[in-house]
């Protein structure tokens, strides 16, 4: 595993004790909680390619979590990640863990993975970066590569995973003739996704990981403000937004597409246990 943070401990969860875990850390303060994990650390900084020779031949999988750097447009960790592990024999199966914001702004089209890329901000090129390098690794070792392109990652227990800070400092959303379709994963959910993609996702194969709710961002602000029995948040107008949202948050308030979840739940197997986010958010599974 390389990037075991929230998800990452996740999917170890599902996998433990069935499988040894190893698991890439640059943190040696983390060591002993991975250990109490059950999973092996192996102390490494994607950022220094010199430390990462131990990662050569000792896994025959990989399960690839780790973000790319904030800033540039490549992803410069990826391609020290692919590196190493070409050096010597090779792993069966390589996932990573991608972002649905390659796609860029769909305008509110059904999106499936035949869809061609098309990254509007310097977050989603970088990622676009680490596909194709992931994907040139695939086909060029023999590797069985596949991309997770993922949406918004939510959860109860997981850290800000959900909208309740947001709703209680009372950020506004955009009007409804502004409003822009958003897609979910609850991390519960993807965590197994990741999981099954290790075994079964098929070569070079790209996966939207989402689940079946379909709401425009300010909707689903709303369902999260009913469930918490909060205020709804205020509607603006896409103009009014931009003079009191941060960039980041535009970012993603520029962006709208119904991804399609087909091909996760024929091929990868996955049956959700959050179908939508008003379960996932109140954290009833499905039946």
């Amino acid at each position: 595993m390389v990037g075991c943070g929230d998800v990452g401990q996740r999917a170890a969860s599902v996998l433990h004790p069935r499988t040894r875990l190893l698991a890439l850390t640059s943190s040696a303060e983390r060591v002993a909680s991975l250990r109490a994990q059950g999973i092996t650390p192996l102390l490494g900084n994607l950022d220094a390619p010199a430390t990462l020779q131990r990662l050569a031949g000792i896994a025959t999988r990989v399960l690839h979590l780790a973000p790319p750097p904030s800033e540039g447009w490549a992803d410069p960790r990826t391609q020290a990640l692919v590196r190493a592990l070409r050096r010597r024999s090779h792993p069966a199966s390589l996932v990573y863990a991608s972002t649905s914001g390659v796609y860029g702004d769909c305008e509110g089209d059904w999106v499936d993975e035949t869809r061609a890329s098309h990254p509007d901000t310097p977050r989603a090129r970088r990622r676009v970066f680490a596909e194709r390098s992931v994907r040139f690794l695939g086909r060029s070792a023999g590797i069985r590569t596949s991309i997770l392109r993922i949406p918004g990652i939510y959860a109860p227990d997981r850290e800000g995973g959900t909208p309740r800070a947001r709703l209680l400092k009372g950020t506004p959303v955009l009007q409804e003739q502004d409003d822009v379709y958003t897609n979910h994963i609850h991390a519960d959910d993807l965590a197994r996704a990741c999981v099954l993609a290790v075994w079964r996702a098929r070569p070079q194969r790209v996966y939207n990981i989402n689940d079946d709710t379909r709401l425009k961002m300010g909707d689903y602000f709303d369902l999260a403000a009913d469930l918490y029995q909060l205020p709804r948040p205020p509607r603006v107008a896409r103009e009014g937004a931009r003079a009191q949202l941060p960039v980041m948050l535009l970012s993603f308030m520029g962006e709208s597409r119904r991804m399609v979840n087909t091909r996760m739940k024929k091929e990868l197997g996955l049956r959700l246990r959050f179908a939508t986010v008003a379960q996932g958010l109140m954290e009833r599974p499905a039946p």
